[in-house]
């Protein structure tokens, strides 16, 4: 059997829920781990937005499911200050999915009034914010911002993606653009949110 680590990033931060839904429809005990190689295989790639999705969901969690708690998946509604089609709303709403269950309106209805997970994610709803994390249980509410600046882009790393989007098949370049875009997610990742994910 192959035991070597596939990992594309590091597994830390990750993300343990539990869902309801998952148990009672056989998947196992219900607990799924999440970590940011769930996120980038969703989104097909890795940068600073996604990464900054998955942080902002695990900020969230760890605020409104203090000491341990097991944070549920589907008792989270997530709600965003601007429209799903402004700014990178699009992919850090996917992401947001993923991990919370939290949908739009083409998401679960639900089995016999239970375990909705549709128009939980709604978008243009006026708050403090770039989102707000809200428990369907006891009404808690966090809003929070993201912004990577404290990790910039690489020096030069624009006019490297441009050359290699222009069609400069240089191995070299190439891998120069990889490695420098590469390292600002790992940096976001590390810092955990500590410099980048601030409650509004």
């Amino acid at each position: 059997m192959n035991t070597e680590n596939t990992s594309l990033f590091p597994t830390n931060p990750s993300i343990t829920l539990y869902d309801p839904l998952g148990e009672l429809l056989g998947a196992g005990d219900g607990k799924f781990t999440y970590t940011f190689d769930d996120a980038v295989k969703l989104s097909g790639h890795a940068c600073p937005t996604v990464a900054g999705a998955f942080l902002l969901v695990k900020v969230a969690l760890d605020n409104l499911y203090p000491d341990g708690e097991t944070p549920q998946r589907g008792g989270v509604s997530v709600e965003l200050s601007a429209a799903h089609d402004e700014g990178v709303n699009g992919p850090l709403s996917q992401v947001f999915t993923l991990l919370t269950g939290a949908a739009a309106a083409q998401g679960f209805h639900g089995l016999a009034g239970q375990y909705v997970r549709k128009d939980l994610l709604r978008f243009n709803v006026d708050g403090a914010g770039l989102v707000t994390f809200k428990r369907l249980d006891t009404g808690e509410k966090i809003s929070l911002t993201y912004s990577p600046a404290t990790f910039p882009p690489a020096p030069g790393i624009g006019e490297k993606m441009g050359q290699v989007l222009s069609g400069n098949h240089d191995p070299e370049l190439k891998k120069a653009f990889r490695t420098a875009w590469r390292q600002r997610v790992l940096d976001i990742l590390e810092d955990g949110g500590k410099s980048t994910v601030h409650i509004a």
